[in-house]
C-alpha cells in the first residue's frame, strides 16, 4: 500500500496581510491555467507536521522570512466549497507538485472534499518580495479592495482572515506588525484608517496610543524642516 508523505484532502491556506502606501495588501498566486485565477498561498501537510509548522513552513517559502506574526483564523469545509470546474482545472497541475498525493476522487470518478485551514499573517511590506512556486505562473502584492477572481473559497477566506484582523488589531496591539520598526504616530493612524475603513479623530487617536504606554519617542522624522518634522515612535522592549 502506497503511503503519501502529504496528508490527503487536507490543505492550508494563508492570508498575508501587508500594509503599504495607505492601501492593505495580500499576497496572492496567479496560477498556471488555462484562464487567470488566482489562489492563496498555500500546500498540503506533511505527515508528520504540525499545523502551525506547516504554515510557518509555506510562510517562508513565501515571503523568505521566518519570523512573523501568523494565527490561525477559521476552517474551511463546506461540501460543496469546490466547483466541479475548479477541481478539474487545479488537479492537474496540484499533480505535478504533489505527485504522492492521489487525486481526490472515487470510485465513481467524482470528486472528494477538500478541508483548508485557515491561517493570518502580518508582515512588513518593505521586507517582502512574493516567491512564486511552480504551481504559479506569478505571485505578487494584490490591494485588498481589488481582488481578482480566486479559485475555491478563496475570497471567503480573505474577508474572514480581514474580520478577525480587525477584532484582534487593536485588542492584541497587532499594528506593529504591519510597520517597520519605527514609525510616526500618523503611519499608526492611517493603519488604523485602512484596515478599519473609516477615519479616526487625530487628537483622540494619538492620546489613545500614548495613554497605552507601550509606545518609545524617539527623534524627529528628518524632513527637511525639523519644527514641523513628526516624532518618531518604536514598541517598547518590554512589549
Amino acid at each position: 500500500m502506497k503511503f503519501s508523505k502529504h496528508i490527503a484532502q487536507l490543505t492550508l491556506d494563508c492570508v498575508i496581510f501587508g500594509f503599504h502606501h495607505k492601501k492593505l495588501k495580500l499576497i496572492l498566486s496567479k496560477l498556471k491555467l488555462a484562464k487567470d485565477i488566482y489562489a492563496l498561498p498555500g500546500g498540503f501537510i506533511l505527515q508528520e507536521e504540525d499545523i502551525e509548522d506547516a504554515a510557518k513552513r509555506i510562510l517562508l517559502e513565501r515571503t523568505g522570512i521566518q519570523d512573523l506574526y501568523l494565527e490561525e483564523f477559521g476552517t474551511f469545509g463546506r461540501a460543496n466549497r469546490i466547483s466541479d470546474e475548479d477541481f478539474h482545472l487545479f488537479s492537474g497541475i496540484a499533480q505535478d507538485l504533489y505527485p504522492d498525493v492521489e487525486p481526490p476522487v472515487n470510485e465513481h470518478n467524482q470528486k472528494m472534499r477538500i478541508v483548508s485551514i485557515g491561517y493570518y499573517a502580518l508582515v512588513d511590506f518593505e521586507k517582502v518580495i512574493p516567491q512564486k512556486i511552480d504551481l504559479d505562473e506569478s505571485c505578487d502584492w494584490y490591494d485588498i479592495k481589488e481582488l481578482p477572481t480566486m479559485i475555491f473559497d478563496h475570497q471567503e477566506m480573505v474577508h474572514k482572515g480581514l474580520e478577525v484582523l480587525r477584532e484582534k488589531l487593536d485588542k492584541k496591539l497587532l499594528f506593529n506588525n504591519l510597520l517597520p520598526v519605527t514609525f510616526t504616530m500618523k503611519d499608526v493612524q492611517e493603519l488604523y484608517e485602512t484596515v478599519y475603513d473609516k477615519p479616526f479623530p487625530a487628537n483622540n487617536f494619538q492620546k489613545k496610543m500614548l495613554d497605552l504606554q507601550i509606545l518609545e519617542r524617539l527623534d524627529k522624522k528628518y524632513t527637511g524642516a525639523k519644527s514641523k518634522a513628526p516624532y518618531l515612535y518604536r514598541l517598547k522592549s518590554s512589549q
